[in-house]
């Protein structure tokens, strides 16, 4: 499958016209707009270019001890599996390691998830990971707490087996497959970017201004590398900004992409949908005082016919992040079957500065798991005022378009 992609973004570039230069790229002091690239037999060649853009994105972190290298994969190497693991370790608790995680326990693996504090995905809003970490032990993974990472992975030659030994002491032994996703790391390191003047941070991420150039003239940076919100579609939009900016005259010369209110999905099991301010994140920026929240948790009606204890129905929980009196809504978050599918709209309502009482005003589909959004208790009470350009309350008429032509 993986492969089929691969061919598909090939025929794709080679049908717009594309020229694409196959081997190690990397800069040359006194260079200025130049690109040398090793080719794979060896030779040496040298590129000019008026904009020259680095979007090499990331490559994961291997955690250093005794046997983890050898005796390990990471998540490029999930893709490599011939055969399901009958018993994994996944070592991390980030996006990777609780999908391949939940991933490999629907297959029925027996996983263990390795995470160094108290819980997986601990950046997220409290009712998120909490609900996540109730979930994921409810399918059966088990979760190896405060182990303040790995140190090191035993094999077994005789049975092909490992043992997994953790920092805080524990052990996990009879191991098919030991699976490190700790992080991941610019891959910038053989680039020599500062024989091009290109500046990083100590991190290693290449440092950008807000239209996506880097410290050397006619250099630029997008994606995974910048360190900004290291998403797959935030770095398409970047480099789209930039495309514009750069080749699409006056009416793009301020074009640059937004890192504020970009709305993401976790494909852990259960999907987590998230865009916006924590509440933690809001009260420290904004007071206790002034932000309220709206909060749900239910079994979803899909498992409405299940012969199963309604404490045993998978979970879906809900939450609206308000601040001010006008009770601007400036996070959404969602864990639950369909949160990847319902955060879209609502990441568009949010970026158009969407109060709870324009969700109230909205009409509820019904039965959705969605409608609790617009439906979230207490109903109907927040001040009338709406972030809308045209306000939707009180059955006002639709917005209309400011110009037409006729035809």
């Amino acid at each position: 499958y993986i492969q089929r992609l691969n061919r598909i973004y090939d025929i794709n570039i080679k049908n717009s016209g594309i020229a694409q230069i196959s081997g190690h790229g990397y800069f040359e002091k006194g260079e200025k707009n130049h690109v040398k690239v090793k080719d794979p037999d060896g030779s040496i060649k040298s590129y000019t270019a008026k904009h020259i853009l680095i979007a090499v994105g990331g490559t994961p972190v291997i955690p250093e001890g005794e046997g983890i290298i050898e005796h390990s994969i990471t998540s490029d190497g999930f893709f490599d599996l011939e055969e399901q693991p009958r018993k994994a370790v996944v070592v991390g608790g980030g996006y990777i390691a609780v999908e391949i995680a939940g991933v490999l326990q629907a297959l029925g693996t027996d996983c263990k998830l390795v995470i160094r504090q108290e819980y997986a995905m601990r950046n997220l809003d409290a009712m998120l990971k909490l609900t996540l970490d109730e979930e994921m032990q409810r399918q059966g993974i088990e979760i190896f707490r405060y182990t303040d990472g790995l140190d090191r992975v035993e094999l077994d030659r005789i049975t092909g087996l490992k043992t997994v030994h953790l920092k805080n002491g524990e052990i996990i032994d009879s191991v098919d497959t030991v699976l490190v996703a700790p992080g991941r790391r610019p891959n910038v390191d053989s680039l020599r970017l500062e024989e091009a003047g290109v500046e990083v941070s100590e991190s290693g991420h290449i440092v950008i201004d807000e239209y996506s150039e880097t410290t050397a003239d006619g250099i630029y940076a997008v994606g995974d590398v910048v360190g900004k919100v290291e998403l797959t579609p935030v770095a398409i939009a970047a480099g789209r900004r930039l495309a514009d900016r750069l080749f699409g005259g006056e009416q793009f010369v301020d074009a640059k992409v937004s890192y504020d209110l970009v709305p993401t999905v976790i494909f852990s099991h259960p999907t987590i949908g998230t865009v916006g301010m924590t509440e933690e994140d809001a009260k420290q920026k904004y007071g206790e005082q002034n932000v309220k929240v709206y909060k749900s948790k239910f079994a979803n009606i899909y498992y409405g016919p299940w012969q199963v204890e309604q404490q045993d129905k998978p979970k879906t929980a809900m939450k609206l992040v308000c601040v001010g009196e006008e009770e601007l809504v400036v996070g959404l978050h969602v864990i639950g079957m369909g949160a990847d599918e319902m955060l879209q709209g609502f990441g568009v309502a949010l970026k158009m500065g969407a109060t709870k009482a324009d969700l109230d005003a909205t009409v509820a589909i019904h039965p959705t798991a969605a409608e609790e959004f617009v439906t979230m208790f207490p109903w109907g009470l927040s001040r009338d005022v709406s972030g809308a350009k045209q306000s939707p309350l009180n059955g006002s008429s639709p917005p209309r378009p400011t110009s037409t032509t006729t035809a």
